[in-house]
């Protein structure tokens, strides 16, 4: 199975927005595409076949988590993350570098590396590009990510500059350390934080290289959405057209609409499952709180055009009571249809796209948000 080779495909465009197939040799993924985060070799309160049906073609594993805890070793021994997990298409791993940088006070960087201290019983690891690609071959994914450091913001243009040119050189190092690996893929990581003379530079560098594919990161770290949508009206178009670009770590819907009009082909946010544990759903009309007491007499749907099982079999006055009860059907059920919901979204963003309708599905798509939830009964 592992012959095939990695390859992207752009079917039509928008605009600058592109419908394409990403194939693999564990199947293909429809771009644009949202990718369910499952950071400990699961997608929280969600069974694999589950995510499936949503519509995901390809999940997030998280490095980081899974090299403390079981270990990438112990999951190799146990036959690699797919059969862990039970999830046989497609599985994307960042390399580690965002949790690390988000450890600040326990973590010492240096051209090496970094060495920290896990969250989980303070012992100390090293995370070198070399490694996170040993750990990330052992967990057998699919798309690796190189090894980068992704400095917070605001930062200073010097501290940008000094941090883009290490993820560079670190990028080098994962190119040489990752080889040659039929059926599996190698991104670069766009770096340079909001200033368009780096994001150039660090795009010639990574082309230079030569990836499978291009990320866009160090957003979506704080600096907002306006400032994000301000990288994005240039930082696609630096990247090579025939390779797909991931951004990552976005995010909520408008976020991804807007990404997508811009060039993006890739995503990736905890965001869907998180709200689905904390009692929030997404839906055409926006977000709404399940833990308001305006829904504990409400028979209706939370979102009447949604195929999902919390929207088909149960009411908002159940989501209301298993939400207030902290029953784990709760979080199942929201959860599914956060997923469902972003899922429908990107199915018709790449429909819009192939008709070249994007700018009409874009109008409607802020229209209904505008018009706010259903009113109470």
């Amino acid at each position: 199975m592992m012959g095939q080779r990695f390859s992207f495909d752009v079917k039509a465009t928008d605009g600058r927005a592109r419908l394409g197939v990403i194939s693999t040799p564990r199947g293909d993924i429809r771009t644009p595409a949202f990718m369910p985060v499952g950071t400990a070799a699961t997608v929280k309160a969600m069974m694999p076949e589950s995510v499936r049906a949503t519509g995901a073609d390809i999940l997030l594993g998280n490095t980081y988590h899974l090299m403390l805890r079981p270990t990438a070793e112990r999951i190799a021994g146990l036959g690699g993350l797919h059969k862990f997990m039970n999830w046989d298409r497609p599985i994307l791993t960042d390399s580690g570098g965002f949790q690390v940088m988000s450890l600040a006070s326990l973590r010492k960087l240096t051209e090496e590396g970094v060495t920290f201290s896990s969250h989980i019983d303070g012992s100390k690891h090293m995370l070198s590009p070399e490694r996170s690609m040993e750990i990330q071959k052992l967990l057998g994914s699919d798309i690796v990510m190189c090894f980068d450091e992704c400095p917070a913001l605001p930062a200073t243009d010097a501290e940008v500059a000094k941090s883009m040119a290490l993820s560079m050189r670190w990028a080098q190092r994962s190119r040489d350390a990752f080889g040659d690996r039929p059926g599996h893929a190698l991104f670069g990581i766009q770096q340079g934080g909001v200033t368009q003379d780096l994001r150039a530079e660090s795009a010639e560098a990574l082309k230079a290289i030569g990836f499978d594919g291009y990320a866009v990161g160090g957003l979506a770290v704080g600096e907002g959405q306006e400032a994000m949508f301000g990288v994005l009206d240039y930082a696609p178009d630096m990247l090579p057209h025939d390779k797909p670009r991931y951004l990552m770590g976005v995010g909520k819907p408008d976020d991804i609409v807007g990404a997508v009009e811009r060039g993006i082909d890739m995503m990736d946010c905890v965001l869907p499952s998180r709200s689905g544990r904390t009692g929030q759903g997404w839906t055409r009309h926006g977000q709404v709180n399940l833990r308001n007491a305006r829904h504990k007499d409400d028979p209706r749907p939370l979102d009447e055009a949604c195929e999902c099982p919390a929207c088909r079999q149960y009411s908002r006055a159940y989501l209301h009571h298993v939400i207030k009860s902290d029953e784990i059907i709760g979080s199942m059920l929201l959860t599914w249809h956060n997923l469902r919901y972003y899922q429908d979204l990107m199915a018709g963003l790449r429909a819009a796209i192939g008709a070249g309708t994007l700018v009409a599905f874009v109008a409607d798509f802020h229209a209904g948000r505008a018009q706010g939830d259903i009113e109470p009964l």
